[in-house]
């Protein structure tokens, strides 16, 4: 069985910008690519998931989603040889039915049976509460909550969610936190 971190995308990978369709805006966190690498060179499979809410709220389309992912994996790919085995996207806004929009840990469920992944040697790594209850629900080792984005915000507004998780500064403290259990 092979370990896996499964990332959010907007607020952990990239600068958050409200409701993200533009490519030209798309701004990744310095220092997410080379510690992405570390992750992959120690053996860990990167997936994305991400909620896209506003496909469903009508403010954005799914191409346009797919243009930002796509700029994403370009730049990550061209600068430091990061490679991610599949972009999991939920588009229906929060009072739709979904099928996998974080919390749900159906994404990496399907993962896990997709690519033969241990999810109890994986991670999650987000800025939201979503991220970390999609994490404790698929029954990864650790949720891991980023200070980026709305990370800060929620660590000082929800101390005992946040507690249950590790808190670090951005995307390369999770892989310095990670690779330090490996």
């Amino acid at each position: 069985m092979k370990r896996a971190v499964f990332l959010d995308r907007d607020g952990t990978l990239n600068v958050e910008r409200h409701y993200l369709h533009d490519p030209d805006e798309l701004e990744i966190i310095p220092g997410s690519g080379p510690a992405l690498r570390r992750l992959m060179d120690a053996g860990f499979m990167l997936f994305i998931v991400t909620n896209q809410s506003g496909i469903g709220r009508g403010y954005y389309t799914e191409a346009d989603m797919h243009a930002v992912n796509e700029k994403l994996v370009a730049e990550l790919a061209g600068s430091d040889g990061v490679a991610f085995e599949k972009i999991y996207f939920a588009p229906e806004s929060p009072e739709e039915s979904s099928y996998g929009r974080k919390p749900s840990p159906k994404f990496l469920h399907d993962a896990a049976v997709d690519f033969g992944i241990d999810l109890e040697q994986s991670y999650m790594v987000g800025d939201k509460t979503a991220d970390l209850e999609c994490g404790w629900n698929a029954g990864v080792k650790q949720s891991i909550l980023v200070r980026t984005g709305y990370g800060a915000e929620l660590e000082q507004a929800e101390p005992e969610l946040t507690a249950r998780a590790t808190v670090v500064d951005d995307a390369a403290g999770a892989v310095d936190w990670i690779l330090e259990q490996a």
